[in-house]
């Protein structure tokens, strides 16, 4: 087929590999502008861009998609059969929806019609699911709210980060695309609406989204929203009245042996590991964490470079 692939991230790369090797022709790729990043604010060009020119592709980055009338005649110009979109951080104006006959084909991180929105990975991991995937839908006006085409579903380890899920779901979804263009082009793909009274949304990551409140949630529920949301907004509090981090964390061994006894928040070092209570009479071990500003520290190495004192806790 004759596509245009619209993406940005990491995460849309192995698509766009996957396209490209089974022979369809990408006409075009759009991403988004180089953006600065990092402590010294260099330009980063996005990872699809890179591939894309790696691979001799005609690339466009507009600042602007519903009023650009010369991106508008080049996709017409272009006649694509589909085009392909995943994670590309951009609402699609009417009139892109409506240019292609098997129209915009949308590679989303969950089983829709849960986790609508821009951290599907993320929240389904932070609100503990044990399981997730990846779903190609027909892209209309709403978010997310597209038929159907076909999902593949993959479980959530208990132990599994979205960091982790993040290219497991990119490869799979990968050839879920692929097989999604070749059961449009044989006529075996029926789209199916979705059940809308079933949706859940999972809203772009804010930094408050990373705050522990220790005495509002249970260790089970802090460990999982520090598994969807590390690297950022990780987990973190205040301590001594400037932020601290924690890189990572594990719940605290079930038993007889659990740990001490602490209220939400109280810290305690006990058999040479850093705890910290939760709501719930339950307890974390904190393996890696920092203040903001100094370096990375073992919990038990923090405990005792910053004088720990009893009855401490965090904020």
């Amino acid at each position: 087929m004759r596509l245009v692939f619209c993406g940005t991230p990491e995460f849309a790369v192995p698509p766009l590999h996957a396209l490209l090797d089974r022979g369809h022709e990408i006409a075009l790729v759009l991403t988004q502008p180089d953006r600065p990043a990092g402590r010294r604010m260099e330009m980063h060009e996005p990872p699809v861009k890179r591939v894309a020119l790696a691979r001799g592709l005609h690339v466009l980055q507009p600042e602007k998609i519903k009023s650009n009338a010369e991106l508008r005649s080049e996709l017409e110009s272009i006649r694509p059969d589909a085009i392909v979109v995943v994670a590309y951080g951009r609402i699609l104006p009417g009139w892109m929806l409506e240019l292609p006959p098997l129209g915009n084909l949308n590679l989303h991180g969950s089983l829709l019609p849960r986790y609508r929105g821009a951290a599907p990975i993320q929240w389904a991991v932070a609100n503990g699911e044990t399981e997730t995937g990846v779903t190609t839908m027909r892209l209309d006006a709403g978010l997310d709210t597209g038929d159907v085409l076909l999902e593949r579903r993959v479980a959530i380890g208990a132990e599994t980060t979205a960091t982790e899920l993040y290219p497991q779901l990119a490869e799979i979804g990968a050839g879920l695309m692929v097989e999604t263009l070749d059961g449009l082009e044989r006529g075996t793909i029926k789209p199916r609406p979705q059940d809308h009274s079933r949706a859940t949304l999972a809203p772009i990551l804010t930094r408050e989204d990373g705050r522990m409140e220790l005495e509002h949630r249970a260790a089970q529920t802090v460990y999982n929203r520090w598994r969807g949301f590390a690297p950022w907004p990780g987990a973190h509090a205040s301590f001594r009245g400037k932020r601290f981090l924690v890189h990572r964390m594990r719940l605290a061994a079930k038993g007889v042996e659990d740990g001490p006894r602490l209220r939400p928040g109280e810290l305690a070092v006990s058999s040479d590991e850093l705890y910290v209570g939760a709501a719930q009479d339950t307890l974390l071990v904190l393996d890696e964490v920092q203040i903001e500003g100094k370096p990375r520290l073992q919990g038990a190495v923090f405990a005792r470079d910053f004088q720990l004192k009893p009855g401490e806790s965090l904020a």
